[in-house]
């Protein structure tokens, strides 16, 4: 291969990239921001983003399908980001907590905040655990199983035998419903 094709061939990769970071860009942002309150946060994870995208189009396997992708590395991101919050804030939870089978890495009071912080914070794990027993045993299993557990869809079909589309279902109605219940909880 000669030189002048070998550069034109990088530009033009170069151009590929810069093309779909700048269509992509508004919509991932959007996407990222409804999921992380701190827009610095938001931001960094944008940019680790388009870093790993930049690095992943330079190795010899194609991405086939740029946005899908993008979205799924923001969305483990946004993932990766709750993970390393809720292990800190872990160690904030009273030893009396532990026996809670509806424990959530939400940023709660703290339970040494002073007695108004004490008294939101359980009252938003007892209208939590409220709103969890009043899903359907399938719907609230998955959730929990999910989202306060850490296990994938995949290890949940695998163990359970149903389908992983199913499964999404059931997550997506229990979150529907969660939300319903606890809004005006988040309004007061």
């Amino acid at each position: 291969m000669n030189p002048p094709t070998s550069s034109s061939s990088r530009q033009a990769q170069e151009q590929s990239i810069a093309d779909t970071v700048e269509r992509e860009q508004l919509k991932l942002g959007n996407f990222i921001r409804r999921r992380v309150r701190d827009p610095t946060d938001a931001d960094d994870i944008l940019q680790d983003v388009f870093q790993e995208f930049i690095e992943a189009c330079r190795l010899p396997a194609p991405i086939e399908q740029a946005s899908a992708w993008l979205f799924r590395v923001a969305r483990n991101r946004i993932i990766d980001r709750f993970r390393k919050k809720k292990e800190a804030s872990l160690d904030d939870i009273d030893e009396a907590d532990d026996d809670d089978a509806y424990r959530l890495d939400l940023m709660l009071p703290s339970g040494d905040a002073g007695p108004e912080a004490a008294y939101a914070r359980t009252m938003l794990l007892q209208e939590l655990q409220s709103a969890l027993e009043a899903l359907p045993a399938s719907q609230r299993e998955v959730f929990i199983a999910h989202e306060l557990e850490g296990v994938s869809f995949k290890d949940m079909a695998a163990q359970s035998g149903v389908a992983i589309n199913t499964l999404l279902a059931r997550k997506r109605y229990a979150v529907l419903s969660l939300r319903r219940r606890l809004q005006d909880f988040y309004n007061d």
